[in-house]
């Protein structure tokens, strides 16, 4: 055996030893997964213990422990509330309903994947024995097959035992059609639409159709300059200097001409003059997009419930707040801009879009620590909700991303207990958590520059900091750069 297969052999057995050792680190993953799941489905049974014992018929004052949970389980662990809040329902959900699935997660047999997969296409099974039956056919794919596999043969195998049939499973899946934002890298979002399939395949149809044409279009203009610019080299080169070497003549490149040199005026007649008709450069992709941008934003509503008043919906503009740094706006600096304090902005968008904005905000910073000191406005306005929102940009609850302008303004010390209505008093809470505030033993404490501790009932104490601004500071030659702190 020669030295390059003993090596070929070592490295095939060392790729073994690899798929062995991430065979195990998987498993105790899964058993860690089982660990956590039993965690969060005990704080989930705790909660309902608690609600059973609220009095009030109210079913935000029973929800009450469940959220306070959530919460606090959420700032542990730097995880939104309301996401903890689902993971606790589902952890209780495996527990209670899909014991078999349970079971093979603590023996790591599969991953929380594969469970979860196995219960979110199970629990439409509403019989015990069907649900068990269900859960041991399916677990025996999952113990042998990928995430997505599992998934595909879960969903067939719960709907050959749902005893609803399709129409009532569509009407109710139905219910579930919305539309949301996902924020993405590079200054792009993406806007999802959940809706019925005939409608949304019928949608992307349309734009298809408009997009093709677009792109026939252009396609028929650019033949048709090319086939000019052809007959311009011939009728140049068969002029008066018959060398076929003078400028435009194409000499030694066939049918070649130069972009510009020659066109067609508004008759279609040749022109020496005329520059390159424009040509459309997007893809199909690039078009549909437009399209649909262009009819949402410019569109009017076909079904108008105002009947008209005050313009009906088709007035309603968009509104959003833009915080653009000074130096980005005279050009100094290429920094973005960011959009609701949860997404950047280019520069040239946010140069776009403040110079057609009608009013403007000023917000001076603090040029060491960044903290919002003033804003002022041209316009009449409450100056503090101004101050506010530039200060906290979303709802101040760790975790939370409520836009500041959607949010109440919250007394951290109640104006009823003599709290006042000041700026050192006051932050921005979306209704959300506003409620859960006063409703349970959650505390806030304002300190000094904008920081709020906030106390859970068992005691925890969770800190939430203003978002911090890029400062800049001038340089000995007058420029401008990043401030060092």
């Amino acid at each position: 055996m020669d030295a390059d297969e003993k090596r070929r052999r070592a490295e095939d057995k060392r790729a073994g030893v690899f798929a062995d050792e991430l065979a195990k680190l998987q498993r105790a993953e899964a058993k860690l997964a089982a660990k956590k799941t039993r965690l969060l489905a005990d704080a989930y049974a705790l909660t309902l213990e608690q609600r059973s014992r609220v009095g009030s018929v109210s079913s935000r004052e029973r929800d009450m422990p469940l959220r306070s949970m959530a919460l606090e389980l959420g700032m542990a662990v730097r995880v939104n509330d309301r996401s903890m809040q689902s993971q606790m329902h589902d952890a209780h959900e495996l527990i209670e309903l899909f014991p078999q699935t349970m079971e093979a997660l603590i023996e790591g047999r599969v991953t929380r994947a594969h469970a979860q997969v196995i219960q979110d296409a199970g629990r439409v099974i509403e019989d015990p024995v069907d649900r068990a039956a269900f859960e041991r056919i399916v677990l025996v794919e999952a113990e042998r097959q990928t995430v997505p596999r599992t998934k595909k043969y879960a969903i067939q195998r719960a709907a050959v035992l749902d005893p609803r049939p399709l129409q009532e499973r569509h009407d109710t899946a139905i219910r579930e059609r919305r539309v949301w934002v996902t924020d993405l890298d590079d200054t792009l979002s993406a806007l999802t639409i959940l809706g019925g399939n005939v409608y949304i395949h019928g949608a992307y149809n349309r734009l298809t159709g408009q997009g093709t044409t677009i792109k026939d279009v252009d396609r028929a203009k650019r033949r048709e300059y090319a086939a000019t610019q052809v007959e311009a080299e011939a009728n140049s080169g068969s002029g008066g200097t018959g060398s076929g070497s003078g400028p435009g003549s194409g000499a030694g490149s066939g049918a070649g001409f130069r972009l510009g040199e020659t066109g067609t005026d508004d008759n279609g007649s040749v022109s020496g003059d005329t520059a390159e008709p424009w040509f459309d450069d997007r893809s199909l992709d690039e078009i549909r997009c437009d399209l649909a941008l262009d009819m949402l934003l410019a569109g009017s509503p076909v079904i108008d419930p105002t009947d008209g008043a005050k313009g009906g919906l088709g007035a309603i503009t968009a509104e959003v707040q833009i915080t653009i740094p000074i130096t980005t706006l005279t050009g100094v600096t290429g920094s973005g801009a960011e959009l609701n304090g949860v997404t950047p902005v280019d520069p040239e968008t946010a140069r776009r879009l403040a110079g057609t904005a009608r009013v403007w905000d000023r917000v001076m910073t603090d040029p060491i620590t960044g903290v919002v000191t003033a804003v002022d406005r041209y316009t009449p306005h409450p100056s503090q909700t101004r101050f506010l929102n530039a200060r906290d940009v979303t709802c101040r609850t760790p975790g939370c991303r409520r836009p500041a302008k959607l949010c109440d303004k919250d007394h951290s010390r109640d104006f009823a207990l003599g709290g006042p209505t000041s700026n050192d008093n006051l932050c921005n809470e979306c209704a959300r958590h506003h409620t859960l505030k006063h409703a349970t033993n959650w505390h806030v404490q304002q300190l000094p520059g904008g920081i709020l501790t906030f106390t859970s009932p068992g005691g925890k104490n969770y800190d939430s900091h203003p978002p911090s601004r890029v400062a800049f500071v001038p340089t000995d030659d007058g420029a401008l750069a990043v401030a060092p702190f």
